[in-house]
């Protein structure tokens, strides 16, 4: 005589499907993946580990990126027409990977994501094949021997610097023709006696800021093709700007 089995196991990624917190399988595995996915009050990065009955399952922040950072990448994709579609790309200030995870998701053949930090990229993106990890590398003074295909896009999102800083290493790194959407801070671009409590709230100063930057980057050889606010305010309420830039 045969028991049917109570508990039997299944995949995670196949759980969260069946329980109606993704629309597909493929979805419910960017979420796991995301960071997204709580069994038992853990955070889970494997779709294919086994779950039961008993397993108490969660989806949390269902941001379809590993950082808010991919959110305002979409957003100044969409506003300013951008389509990185077989590209390779360039992730300068990568930190978490926001950025990374955006373009990899809007078709980005391959991004090598840049950050001065150590250990910061989500898990996600380090263990993507797509993904070229360089840690501990200040921007301002990356070597291109570094990259070893043609970049055609690169984006900008750096702090506590100004993109004065960083803008002559990008101008060289990308291809003839290829493009740099750079995104300004003006919290970064003025001096401290014009800045409250490191937000800008005056709109002359914030302008100020972006022309700077607009100026420097036509001097460097840059053409500025088009420009546009962030669709989401910075932490501390600053709204950033992006500029795409054409060499």
């Amino acid at each position: 005589m045969r028991y049917m089995e109570k508990n039997k196991k299944k995949r995670l990624d196949v759980a969260v499907f069946e329980k109606g917190f993704a629309e597909t399988r493929t979805k419910a595995q960017a979420f796991i993946m995301g960071g997204s996915v709580f069994v038992n009050n853990e955070v889970q990065y494997k779709p294919g580990i086994l779950v039961g009955d008993e397993d108490i399952i969660e989806v949390k922040n269902t941001n379809p990126y590993v950082s808010r950072g991919g959110i305002k990448l979409e957003s100044a994709l969409n506003a300013l027409n951008i389509d990185v579609s077989g590209f390779t790309c360039l992730d300068i200030g990568a930190s978490t990977g926001g950025f990374t995870d955006c373009m990899l998701q809007k078709g980005a053949l391959k991004v090598y994501a840049v950050d001065v930090g150590t250990a910061q990229l989500h898990y996600k993106l380090r263990n993507d094949p797509r993904v070229v990890n360089i840690e501990n590398v200040n921007f301002r003074y990356f070597d291109t021997a570094l990259l070893k295909d043609e970049i055609s896009f690169a984006t900008i999102d750096v702090s506590f610097i100004s993109l004065d800083k960083i803008l002559p290493s990008a101008f060289k790194a990308v291809k003839e023709n290829g493009f740099v959407l750079a995104m300004i801070k003006p919290q970064f671009e003025l001096e401290p006696s014009e800045i409250k409590k490191g937000v800008v709230r005056d709109e002359k100063l914030r302008q100020k800021a972006i022309d700077k930057i607009k100026n420097f980057a036509i001097n460097l050889g840059f053409k500025i093709i088009s420009e546009a606010d962030s669709g989401l305010k910075g932490p501390k309420g600053n709204l950033e700007h992006f500029v795409l830039l054409k060499k």
